[in-house]
């Protein structure tokens, strides 16, 4: 115990009704603080009556686009992204001369790529370099990992993809995120989201793997937008199909690419292990990720009635679930 300052006045004595008074007069100051701790706070507590208006994120997507899906089979991920792009009117149909890039990649776990638990380097690395030789200025390669950033750009090989290629990699540094209220949400108010990685941004393109996902039933496309979220993130689990269908309404992509080479059919999203995966040889690159994910979900067994998240996205006007009817290119490489 720290010795008493000896100029200090001495405590006056105190009896048993005053320290009675004292210690109900201190609980209540307790209670009052931890109320206001909440209600400052919880992202999902009481709000302030000045709740913030709603704010969009900017809408990327390319109305001239044409044909809204295409889905390559193959071994090969720098064969089947090329066919499956070029499908699509080829990247230059989506990136224009003097573009400004930003590719959302999963890094979110420090996982090598042969897990597939995250973007494979070599895939990024090729879209990259397909951004460039379309004319971008620049191109930007994000994501906010759950686990330590820098490990998992490391262990995923994204960082130095992205790097190698000459993407410039932009971490999530805390000045980066700013509250928000996506329109029409009742999830996503006030809440932290990564609006720093967009600045500046032209176009945006979404890379993803196909897995399971212990909550969800899927991670793919739209599950692929979790990484710009900030905060206490989790919480949304709670919620997770009513708020990957809001998240698939705020983000409004310019092409979404799903890696199905070899998907992860259990144990997702982690993974751990070779075996939870299958070789299902499938590059998806669509502009309708409603539809995208759709498509990646029959390579897990699976149907949209199986993924609540996608026909809520689809009820919500993002997208459609029936891929079928959108008429997909489709293509075999050797």
């Amino acid at each position: 115990m720290s010795r008493k300052n000896k100029d200090e006045p001495a405590e006056p004595r105190m009896d048993r009704r005053d320290f009675l008074i004292r210690s109900a007069k201190a609980g209540l100051t307790v209670g009052v603080a931890a109320a206001l701790g909440v209600f400052l706070h919880d992202p999902l507590g009481p709000r302030a009556p000045e709740d913030r208006p709603p704010t969009a994120l900017p809408d990327f997507s390319v109305p001239r686009a044409g044909r809204k899906i295409a889905i390559v089979t193959g071994p090969d991920r720098l064969k089947t992204v090329g066919a499956a792009i070029q499908a699509l009117g080829g990247m230059g149909n989506f990136i224009s001369k003097g573009d400004r890039v930003l590719i959302k990649v999963n890094a979110a776990f420090a996982s090598p790529p042969s897990l597939c638990a995250t973007t494979n380097p070599v895939l990024l690395s090729e879209v990259v370099r397909l951004c460039f030789l379309a004319g971008a200025a620049s191109v930007a390669v994000t994501d906010n990992p759950i686990n330590d950033p820098e490990s998992c750009f490391a262990l995923t090989g994204t960082g130095e993809a992205a790097h190698s290629a000459g993407a410039e990699l932009i971490l999530p540094e805390e000045s980066l995120f700013s509250e928000i209220s996506a329109p029409g949400s009742r999830l996503i108010r006030n809440w932290p989201v990564f609006t720093g990685a967009f600045k500046g941004a032209t176009k945006l393109i979404g890379i993803a793997p196909v897995k399971d996902h212990h909550r969800s039933g899927a991670s793919m496309a739209m599950k692929n937008w979790y990484g710009f979220m900030g905060g206490r993130r989790n919480i949304f689990h709670q919620d997770i199909h009513t708020f990957i269908k809001d998240l698939a309404v705020m983000v409004k992509p310019s092409l979404v690419i799903l890696d199905g080479t070899a998907a992860m059919v259990s144990n997702g999203p982690t993974g751990g292990s070779i075996s939870d995966l299958k070789r299902t040889n499938t590059m998806i690159a669509a502009t309708d990720q409603v539809a995208a994910d759709s498509a990646g979900a029959r390579l897990l067994g699976k149907t949209p009635k199986d993924l609540p998240f996608i026909l809520k996205a689809e009820a919500a006007g993002v997208g459609t679930s029936d891929f079928e009817s959108l008429k997909p290119v489709r293509i075999t490489t050797g």
